[in-house]
């Protein structure tokens, strides 16, 4: 796997202003701020969910629109990267041992945010804390083992699914054309497994299929150079919509989860990374434009090209190895939506509604976590995850009504722990396996992570190649 390091690019002559005001973090954190701010005027103006005026309808015409840019993207992005993910293990050693280490080490994790979600639970209390005025309502989807398991078996080639509801007039429907993303899934995983065994026959396919995927994250750096302007609008709107009384009824419940995610992000994973030899600072400013990018986007799909490439640029984690890791973790590699989230939700809809749960309920909701991650399928939102959990553990789905006001302000957060700890395991087990990169691993962190200026593929990185020179990334 060793490459040669592109040609040393010439000095970078940008003064300090400018590399703040082009600084791919600094325009997330402005249009951070913008938005809350345009929000806050938005609502002073009177702009609510119910009564939209147009700085609101602006916003949040901006912020949707960047979602469905992302959303266009997600399931030719799904195929190519796991039929080639997949295709990529004939040229890595131990390809096997590194499936199994990486699966490994999905579970640890996943293990660990559970056991945090369960303990703020028990601890926070936020069921029995909840606020007035909280009704039970009957959430818009439901998970359950049986259908996870039908989900499975691909209605046609595409996971195409076409539903048809009243319209707004009597007589009249509308029809909505979606895509059941883990039957995308497992297509594209049969598929790629078929070409392997296809052996030399099925070169060209992989070829094209390489190729295919990369023109698709070449359009998606062009969907993520405007990230800044999709934040901008997703908050602002976020803040109109929801506001800050949204938390009020459900403060103690918020409050749980973040604490939660945090202590996965900021404790949990930093004492990973340190226990396997490696530089806390580097692993947070390798991984945190994905991470600021997860954060608004709310898709861990969506921000696949930008986690893969800062884990192989940033971490130096090997392409070979990474561009199988990150599109397996997109997809079932969930510590927020899967583990944190559901624990947590579980105890507080038994608290809210009474119900003492026993250590084999508490036990389920561990097992949920760790088995069930894929039926989020790296999609938006964790209501399926967390259905399948209150299914399983006999708990009235009416509770999930009680959540779904404030869903969208956790999923930030929830997605954002998603996609750090889909760039982690890639880069501990590289580590444990001797192919990371350390000296790529710890190199400055400077221009924009998905930049290519010469328009040329991110060199090959293994344990023996030369890092990129300091701002060729």
């Amino acid at each position: 796997m060793s490459t040669t390091a592109r040609a040393q690019k010439a000095p970078d002559t940008r003064g300090p202003v400018r590399k703040l005001l082009t600084s791919f973090g600094f325009q997330i954190i402005a249009a951070l701020v913008l938005g809350i701010a345009a929000g806050l005027i938005g609502r002073q103006l009177g702009a609510t969910a119910e009564n939209p005026t147009g700085l609101s309808a602006t916003l949040d015409t901006i912020g949707s629109s960047y979602v469905t840019l992302l959303r266009a993207a997600v399931v030719p992005l799904i195929f190519t990267a796991i039929v080639a993910s997949i295709s990529n293990l004939r040229r890595v050693q131990n390809a096997a041992r590194l499936a199994g280490q990486t699966i490994l080490w999905f579970a640890i994790t996943a293990f660990i945010a559970v056991i945090i979600g369960i303990v703020l639970g028990l601890v926070i209390q936020p069921g029995s804390r909840a606020g007035e005025g909280l009704e039970p309502g009957e959430p818009y989807t439901v998970g359950t083992w049986w259908n996870f398991l039908l989900g499975l078996i691909p209605q046609n080639f595409l996971g195409l699914t076409v539903s048809t509801s009243p319209g707004a007039t009597e007589g009249t429907f509308t029809s909505s054309v979606g895509f059941n993303i883990l039957q995308v899934i497992v297509v594209a995983a049969v598929v790629g497994i078929a070409a392997l065994k296809a052996g030399k026959k099925a070169e060209p396919f992989l070829v094209f299929t390489e190729s295919l995927l990369k023109v698709i994250q070449r359009v998606l750096w062009w969907i993520i150079r405007i990230a800044p302007l999709g934040t901008f609008g997703l908050i602002g709107s976020a803040v109109i919509k929801y506001g800050w009384e949204k938390l009020a009824s459900l403060g103690w419940f918020a409050a749980a989860v973040y604490i939660g995610l945090a202590l996965v992000l900021f404790v949990v994973y930093p004492i990973l990374v340190r226990t396997h030899g490696l530089s806390i600072k580097q692993y947070f400013s390798g991984v945190w434009p994905a991470v600021q990018l997860a954060f608004v986007s709310r898709s861990s799909i969506g921000t696949l090209p930008l986690t893969e490439r800062v884990t192989e640029r940033n971490l130096g984690v090997p392409r070979s190895y990474a561009s199988f890791a990150v599109p397996l973790g997109a997809t079932t590699k969930m510590d927020g939506c899967a583990a944190i989230y559901p624990a947590i939700a579980a105890i507080f809809v038994a608290q809210f509604f009474g119900i003492e749960l026993n250590f084999v309920q508490y036990l389920l909701i561990v097992i949920v976590s760790v088995v069930g991650s894929a039926a989020t399928a790296g999609t938006t939102g964790a209501v399926v995850m967390l259905t399948l959990t209150l299914s399983t553990l006999g708990l009235p789905l009416e509770g999930v009504g009680l959540l779904l006001a404030i869903d969208p302000i956790l999923d930030m957060g929830r997605t954002a722990v998603n996609v750090a700890g889909q760039a982690l395991v890639p880069a501990i087990v590289a580590k444990r396996e001797g192919i990371l990169n350390e000296e790529l691993y710890n190199a400055p962190r400077e221009g924009l992570p998905f930049a290519d200026d010469s328009g040329d593929d991110a060199p090959e990185t293994d344990a023996t190649s030369t890092p990129e020179p300091a701002g060729a990334r």
